[in-house]
């Protein structure tokens, strides 16, 4: 890679991890939990659930595509865009292996530390900075590698998977639940994902699987999650009008003050068929 390369990559993720960026988030979520019910400074990981799996479905979504896997406390598995660490505490505390996270955002993974310590799951899981395009982890390193909503960040696809391709060990499994594109009808933003277009690349399902031939990953399954996904959402409107607003704790405190019109530009082009949250598990080479 060229510097001229390397030094766009690097302001292209600067202002992702800036997008992601949140003040005080800790603090925000244990006082969300309080007015919940629940103790901020003892919560269960189920506490938590409402803000710390940001992806279309949350848990629902997480569990549909862990239950296609077959993971064994023994396994080295890594979460690529790990966020504040929901996902990897999912799997740690379903699973009993150890997950290591890796995020872009250092708000994020210093968010990840405290909250998995609070909820006792510190010593099964790892949190790191780094890029998905360069993981500050070893070769063959692990058995799985999963990721929630990552690609839609990343504009070099080929890259994602050649890096994924070196962490797994032989036969290794990937497994990804990323937003992706069914139209080339223009998109509104913002959205959840990006505040302009200018740091999201949705790209349309024959793309990772293309980047994913090369890098020699080969596909197992794959599924389009778009009824699920408006009827996830369907059920969250009708709750939060019923309750006259969003919860205290929620994934709305993870996108600022336009977390609503992210949710609506995304509906409103999952309902067109535009783009849809869409599943993918993969097995490396042997």
């Amino acid at each position: 890679m060229t510097r001229e390369r390397e030094t766009a990559m690097e302001s292209l993720e600067t202002r992702v991890a800036d997008h992601y960026s949140v003040e005080h988030i800790v603090d925000t979520i244990k006082a969300a939990l309080e007015k919940a019910g629940a103790d901020p400074e003892a919560p269960t990981p189920d506490d938590l659930k409402p803000v710390d799996e940001f992806h279309t479905g949350g848990q629902e979504a997480t569990d549909a595509l862990l239950d296609q896997l077959e993971i064994d406390r023994e396994m080295r598995v890594l979460d690529i865009g790990s966020g504040i660490g929901g996902t990897a505490r999912h799997v740690a505390g379903r699973a009993g292996c150890h997950v290591t996270g890796v995020d872009l955002t250092p708000g994020y993974v210093a968010a990840a530390k405290v909250l998995s310590t609070l909820v006792g799951l510190e010593e099964r899981t790892l949190f790191k900075t780094g890029s998905a395009l360069d993981l500050p982890v070893e070769d063959d390193a692990f058995d799985l590698a999963l990721m929630f909503h990552v690609g839609m960040n990343i504009e070099d696809k080929t890259g994602l998977f050649a890096e994924v391709a070196r962490v797994l060990a032989p036969g290794g499994t990937f497994a990804l639940f990323d937003v992706m594109r069914l139209s080339d009808e223009p998109l509104n933003f913002p959205f959840p994902w990006a505040e302009t277009s200018g740091f999201s690349f949705v790209d349309p399902p024959h793309m990772y699987r293309e980047a994913a031939e090369k890098a020699g990953f080969e596909l197992v399954a794959e599924r389009n999650r778009l009824d699920f996904a408006l009827d996830f959402f369907n059920r969250v409107f009708a709750r939060m009008e019923k309750a006259g607003g969003p919860p205290p704790l929620g994934i709305h405190l993870l996108m600022g003050g336009t977390a609503k019109d992210k949710l609506q530009n995304y509906v409103t082009h999952i309902s067109a068929g535009d783009i849809a949250p869409v599943e993918m598990i993969f097995r490396a080479p042997d």
